[in-house]
């Protein structure tokens, strides 16, 4: 894919708008009985106010709104009949997306208006947006609890559950239609990675590993995407390794290049992370150590991917991935993560860089169907042109676990790119 197709691809605003808008009605009509009656929540409420929105709440609103506006309480009923009643209490409503549940000029108190339809409703539990493991579950502030708390009673505040995996089962599921759209956000993430690793961006000896970065988010931004990270360009080579201070930034021939770059379009994110190799003169090919060692962090993603399987938690895929990856004699280190709405999003931690052994709470999540991921990690492997030094092959490509396999979703990188 060149630069003229992607911007083919990409729609305008008020298209997107009206995308994303299809794809709301169609999770909020199909994925919230499912996911309510996976953890036994009767009732769901998602309250947050303006600039300091919950991290669920803007996934639930409806183009184009921006912010939750003065004070926005959603309001989630699981009937028995595997449908969801939406409310929505606040004083500007969402039209068919959720039913308007509070009056201003006949109930001027929004929380006792919440407490009656509570009432009415009679949930046996209710879930809040507070926990101690997902940042993503963790949205209601301590001022809007006490004013709920008081509004509520002690009677039904009893009845009152952490929501932390309602939100993380919402925010992580993908849905059909999102699921076909991801190949394309791959795609041009791809198309801009060979770019920036090209004579194009990169003049051996003139250019810095800045300059790649800034011509990254340049390009982002002119396509109209918006990174969510800034990106990061390193480069190895003989007496430069992964781990060096002050490294040198001057991009040089024989260099071995890494990129880190990911941005959000249509309300789902990417992160990918590749290599490239600066030819010195009168080369075609990158070194024999360069390329082996280029296969190895690809054996590796092949060992993750086929132990991504549902039902299992990250900490056991990331056992099973290490175990395996150390019988075949590989040094490879695993820190993938869930990937969709946010970049490092919710789902099940499988491994940080510097917690090789699990990860507490985040990593005893399992993984589910329908899910997307990035499968980061790295293997180092020792140059015998670089006089054994040692190099890391920190690889990143985006994977979706659909139907019970887990696959690229629009391929990865297969060779080094060479400059």
């Amino acid at each position: 894919m060149n630069f003229d197709e992607i911007r083919h691809h990409l729609l305008p605003l008020r298209e997107q708008a009206d995308l994303k808008n299809r794809w709301l009605q169609d999770r909020l009509d199909t994925l919230l009985a499912e996911l309510m009656d996976r953890v036994k929540i009767d009732m769901w409420l998602v309250i947050a106010r303006e600039y300091n929105e919950d991290p669920v709440i803007m996934t639930l609103l409806p183009e184009p709104a921006m912010s939750a506006r003065r004070r926005t309480i959603l309001v989630f009923i699981r009937r028995e009949n595997d449908q969801v009643d939406r409310y929505s209490l606040d004083r500007y409503g969402h039209g068919s997306f959720f039913a308007k549940g509070w009056n201003p000029d006949t109930q001027p108190d929004q929380y006792a208006r919440l407490a009656e339809l509570v009432r009415e409703t009679k949930p046996r539990v209710i879930g809040l947006n507070f926990s101690h493991d997902f940042a993503f579950g963790d949205g209601l502030s301590m001022h809007e609890y006490q004013l709920l708390s008081a509004a509520l009673g002690e009677a039904a505040m009893r009845r009152v559950v952490s929501a932390d995996q309602l939100c993380v089962g919402w925010l992580e599921r993908r849905i059909e239609a999102e699921i076909v759209q991801y190949p394309l956000l791959v795609k041009i993430a791809h198309a801009i990675i060979r770019q920036a690793y090209s004579q194009a961006v990169i003049t051996p000896g003139v250019t810095t590993t800045d300059d790649v970065v800034w011509w990254m988010r340049q390009t982002m931004h002119d396509l109209g995407l918006r990174a969510w990270f800034q990106p990061t360009v390193e480069i190895q080579a003989p007496g430069q390794r992964y781990d060096q201070t002050n490294p040198r930034q001057l991009i040089q021939p024989g260099d071995l290049l890494h990129c880190d770059i990911g941005f959000e379009y249509l309300g789902l994110c990417t992160d990918h992370q590749q290599h490239a190799y600066v030819l010195r003169e009168g080369e075609t090919v990158a070194p024999g150590g360069l390329v082996e060692a280029f296969e190895a962090g690809k054996r590796v993603q092949d060992i993750h991917l086929r132990h991504m399987q549902t039902g299992l938690t990250g900490n056991e895929v990331l056992a099973r991935v290490l175990e395996q990856a150390a019988a075949e004699g590989l040094e490879a280190q695993i820190y993938s993560h869930p990937l969709g709405y946010h970049g490092h999003a919710a789902g099940p931690t499988i491994g940080l860089w510097d917690q090789q052994g699990g990860v507490p709470g985040k990593g005893d999540y399992s993984l589910f169907d329908h899910t997307a991921y990035s499968i980061e990690l790295n293997a180092k492997y020792a140059i015998p042109e670089w006089g054994q030094q040692q190099v890391r092959i920190a690889l990143e490509e985006d994977a979706v676990l659909q139907d019970g396999e887990c696959r690229w979703l629009a391929g990865r990188q297969e060779t080094l790119h060479l400059i």
